[in-house]
């Protein structure tokens, strides 16, 4: 989501600050800024990309060696150049506010009280040219500031309700920035040269800057300044934070052959997947960290808790931990769990997935579970310094590099990659697996590199699908059994980068009102395996043609379905078992990509969206 970046140093940091919000683009944003001391405080902001807001920098010769810069995704206030950061807050009073800032500060999150202490803060005259609730914070770090910045930020922040990441400078100390955090993720990166040193919402907007990384903690505020920093608690005393060694990839990748990142992200599935597997022998828990055969043992069900993509990927291992391990799994929308009431039970493994790592409804739900005394936890994440790696007691580390495109690709079939295995473990230790079964297990995952590329040869077959869907504004996706969630993810891509109105359904529930919505103009994907249910698939999809549906099937090389008027297939190269969700997931990927690319989408920055959700 929102994208932080702050410096201080002996340098022009501009573009320092400019090329760290080009890392952290593949969140998603809607508008972008920066603020530097330079003779007092200047900025610009944009609603443009960053490559304009660099245009606009270079126009305006804007220089400093203090800055801070953001990325803004919008909750508070429309996307507009007045509600874009950094706010500038001048003092109470008209007058005052015609004049250049004091102070200047980037948040992301979302305040709670903000209408609260915006009222207070109009009380005493201060002047709001913004509807957004950062600038409430800006003025409120002005109201309290008497001459030392760090002191003005640690009253603020105890005063705030709700979630934030912080960087704050003043004009009255033009070599120092100012950072705090509580529900946002803000780190320290520490200088390789002069002296100086940074704030960034991830380490990969510090990307070739500095691999010197300290993550922050939860009500931890922050004081940089040349060649030196500290760092306080939530309670105000001094705190040790350890620098560790990241080597973060910068978000800018070569796109190389392809039109997008989205695209290029789908065709680097068989190399993630392969990385993700890689250095796995056999079964063994303590692929999923020390002490796991302790904790699988006692364990006897399994919550997953996840949100968008990541969800549908725990809804597909709930087949799998039931159907192969015979472990009870309920899998939960992190941002309902975390506002009903549960029955908490101590035997339950506590499964988050995410791919940042730092999405806020799923670490809030997992704080929840502990809280209600489910402690035995474990993470399916794509990095490995994230918040939910930290916090949780074991964790399984895809690899699937960065992921630039919003809508999820590789991250998703890493996901279910690691699940298998969780799966696979879990079975092993409750005596449910046996050795043939998991060499036979084994050897298909050894094989999904290979199996997915022969899946992707399929795009010709896929781009022929997109142009009938390019003209339409509503579709209908199917699946039963462990493919049901694959019908979802499918309909979740379409959606998301093609702004086509997209369900996804049981097929068994298609006559219990679905059916109503089918006509010629509504195609209906349909996701067939060779599987048990596929005879059942078979009389729903004769449901939808009786009423003059028009079927878009993905069909295993043997499940005996032609191609005629109204039914048109594409014949997977081979029966997967299992692992046929990974497979039958990339050509609903490339179906979406290449319906965006027909009806002239952003594919890789839809609109409203974002990549890392980092507020409620």
């Amino acid at each position: 989501m929102c994208g932080i970046v702050g410096a201080v140093s002996a340098r022009n940091i501009v573009p320092i600050l400019v090329q760290g919000l080009q890392r952290l683009e593949y969140r998603g944003y809607d508008s972008c800024g920066v603020a530097v001391y330079s003779d007092g405080l200047k900025r610009a902001r944009s609603t443009d990309r960053v490559a304009k807001l660099l245009a606009q920098v270079e126009h305006e010769h804007l220089t400093g060696t203090t800055g801070i810069a953001h990325t803004r995704w919008a909750t508070h206030g429309a996307p507009a150049v007045h509600n874009a950061h950094p706010h500038f807050s001048h003092g109470p009073g008209k007058e005052a506010a015609a004049k250049a800032g004091r102070i200047a500060l980037v948040h992301n999150g979302i305040i709670e009280n903000y209408q609260e202490l915006r009222a207070a803060l109009q009380a005493k005259g201060y002047v709001f040219n913004s509807q957004t609730d950062t600038e409430v914070i800006c003025h409120l770090v002005d109201s309290l500031y008497d001459g030392d910045l760090f002191d003005a930020v640690k009253s603020a922040v105890s005063q705030l309700h709700g979630a934030y990441a912080i960087a704050v400078i003043c004009k009255d100390e033009p070599h120092r920035v100012v950072g705090a955090r509580a529900g946002s993720p803000l780190i320290l990166g520490v200088g390789l040269e002069g002296g100086e040193n940074f704030l960034a919402s991830d380490a990969m907007a510090l990307a070739g800057v500095t691999d010197q990384i300290v993550y922050l903690e939860e009500g931890d505020v922050v004081d940089l300044q040349l060649g030196k920093y500290w760092v306080v608690d939530r309670s105000g005393k001094p705190a040790v934070r350890p620098v560790k060694t990241v080597q973060a990839h910068s978000g800018a990748a070569e796109l190389g052959p392809y039109r997008h990142y989205m695209q290029k992200e789908i065709f680097e599935q068989p190399r993630a997947v392969a990385d993700t597997l890689e250095g796995v022998q056999g079964i063994v828990p303590e692929l999923f960290g020390d002490g796991a055969y302790r904790v699988f043992k006692e364990i006897d069900s399994v919550l997953i808790l996840a949100c968008g993509t990541s969800y549908y990927s725990g809804c597909t291992a709930k087949y799998w931990l039931e159907g192969i391990a015979k472990i009870p799994t309920q899998v939960e929308i992190a941002s309902e769990y975390r506002y009903r009431d549960t029955v908490p039970h101590p035997g339950t493994l506590v499964v988050t997935i995410s791919q940042s790592g730092e999405t806020a409804d799923t670490l809030a739900a997992l704080r929840h579970a502990q809280g209600l005394g489910m402690n035995q936890t474990l993470t399916i994440c794509n990095v490995a310094t994230s918040a939910l790696v930290r916090e949780c007691k074991l964790a399984y580390i895809t690899r699937a590099g960065v992921e630039i495109g919003v809508a999820s690709t590789k991250a998703f079939t890493t996901q279910l990659t690691g699940l298998f295995l969780l799966t696979l473990v879990l079975a092993q230790v409750k005596g449910r697996l046996t050795e043939s079964q998991e060499a036979a297990h084994l050897k298909a995952m050894r094989h999904l590199p290979a199996a997915l590329s022969a899946v992707l040869a399929l795009e010709p077959q896929v781009i022929s699908w997109a142009e009938d869907f390019a003209g339409k504004e509503h579709a209908l996706f199917l699946g039963r059994g462990l493919h049901y969630p694959i019908a979802l993810e499918g309909a979740l891509k379409l959606k998301e980068i093609t702004y086509i109105h997209a369900e996804a359904y049981a097929a068994g529930e298609l006559k219990h009102g679905p059916l109503a919505l089918v006509t010629s103009e509504m195609p209906v994907v349909t996701v067939a395996p060779n599987d048990a249910l596929l005879e059942k698939l078979k009389s729903n999809m004769q449901e939808v043609r009786a009423r003059g549906g028009v079927l878009y099937v993905l069909a295993d090389a043997d499940s005996r379905i032609e191609s005629e008027e109204g039914i048109h297939v594409i014949r997977m190269p081979e029966h997967y078992g299992p692992l046929s969700p990974l497979l039958h997931v990339v050509p609903l990927q490339l179906l979406a990509y290449h319906t965006a690319c027909a009806r002239g989408t952003d594919v890789d920055k839809p609109r409203n969206l974002a990549k890392s959700v980092t507020v409620e």
